[in-house]
């Protein structure tokens, strides 16, 4: 008679269950630590992060003689492509006689002004340096509000810095830094130095350049500002390939009419975007377009929001027709106007 060994299934089983358990405690205590610790985006995304230090000469006056004074200014950086191309504001390099870059490991060298734009504070530099650790590109579009995100800088000069925080707000565009904002608002601690620094995810992914804080002390009161990551590398896009970003031009500023408004300056109609300011010699200017005017459609859509607006005038090159329709007075027309090119440090609306 054959005798069958129960014992051999049943210390396979027992091993199989202790193996799946010490599996399944790995992968908790794995997660537990990503919910309490930052530490594994902050080593994907610190060496991509650069602090900047810009020489700025200031005229002064001494003893009723023209002076002279150099100051150092500082700043943050994001190391955007393998091949040198950083990403900053452009307030960090803004008339700096000479631009020094200095990475997390320890290098330190000279840069050199690829281009940048005022409108919307963004600047690119390029070194030439071999092993530069590029950061990962995220996607602003798929940011939440209430996502935790990471703010990394050199804020006060003190040296590269983490804060933590989440988005507390998206698409702020009325805050009157720059002519064309789409800012990210975050609550992590933004303060002089992070201007130009990274704004990244959980994954260590770069969501957007931190920019400005909005402060009544000049330190973190909690409310920052980003610029999104897709905005970023488009003027960056631009600004490698043209020096500069190109962008039309119509010359006329207007604000958003509501119910209020129409009834207090009685006018014909409660909705569209009143015209408030003309540019001289500008695109509205030739096209007969006067303050006053009501704006209802611009190339077919409704006239609603004047951020947006701004935002199509800039998309459109130079040199496109755009048909817009409008009211003056009780009268209604209809006029075509070719865009112009955007005048540098341009800052009217659209």
């Amino acid at each position: 008679m054959i005798r069958k060994n129960y014992c051999i299934p049943i210390i396979i089983s027992v091993l199989a269950g202790t193996c799946i358990g010490l599996a399944v405690l790995l992968i908790q205590e794995k997660q537990n630590t990503s919910n309490s610790s930052y530490s594994i985006p902050v080593k994907v995304a610190t060496p991509s992060v650069v602090n900047i230090y810009t020489q700025v000469a200031q005229k002064i006056t001494l003893n009723n003689q023209k002076e002279s004074k150099h100051s150092i200014n500082l700043g943050s950086g994001v190391i955007a492509t393998r091949d040198g191309f950083i990403l900053t504001n452009h307030h960090v390099i803004q008339n700096a006689q000479s631009i020094v870059i200095a990475l997390n490991d320890g290098r330190r060298t000279e840069a050199k002004l690829i281009g940048s734009d005022p409108s919307t504070d963004l600047a690119v530099l390029k070194i030439n340096l071999s092993n530069l650790p590029n950061i990962k590109m995220g996607n602003s579009s798929k940011v939440s509000i209430g996502d935790r995100i990471l703010a990394i800088g050199n804020p006060f000069g003190i040296g590269q810095t983490v804060t933590a925080g989440i988005i507390s707000a998206k698409g702020r565009n009325s805050i009157g830094l720059n002519t064309y904002e789409n800012f990210l608002q975050t609550d992590a601690a933004i303060n002089p130095g992070n201007s130009g620094g990274a704004l990244v995810n959980l994954k260590g992914e770069l969501i957007g350049i931190s920019s400005a804080i909005y402060s009544s002390t000049g330190g973190s009161q909690g409310i920052g500002f980003a610029t999104p990551v897709d905005d970023a590398l488009e003027v960056m896009t631009a600004i490698i390939n043209n020096g500069e970003v190109v962008r039309g031009y119509l010359g006329m500023d207007a604000q958003k009419i509501t119910q209020s408004l129409a009834n207090n300056l009685s006018l014909p109609s409660n909705h569209g975007l009143l015209v408030n300011d003309i540019t001289k010699e500008s695109p509205a200017e030739k096209a007969g377009i006067e303050v006053g005017d009501i704006i209802l459609e611009i190339n077919n859509n409704p006239s609603k929001d004047p951020f947006q607006v701004r935002r199509l005038i800039a998309s459109l090159k130079p040199g496109t027709n755009i048909s817009l329709v409008g009211i003056r007075g009780q009268q209604s027309y209809q006029t075509d106007i070719m865009l112009e090119k955007q005048p540098t440090m341009q800052r009217i609306n659209y």
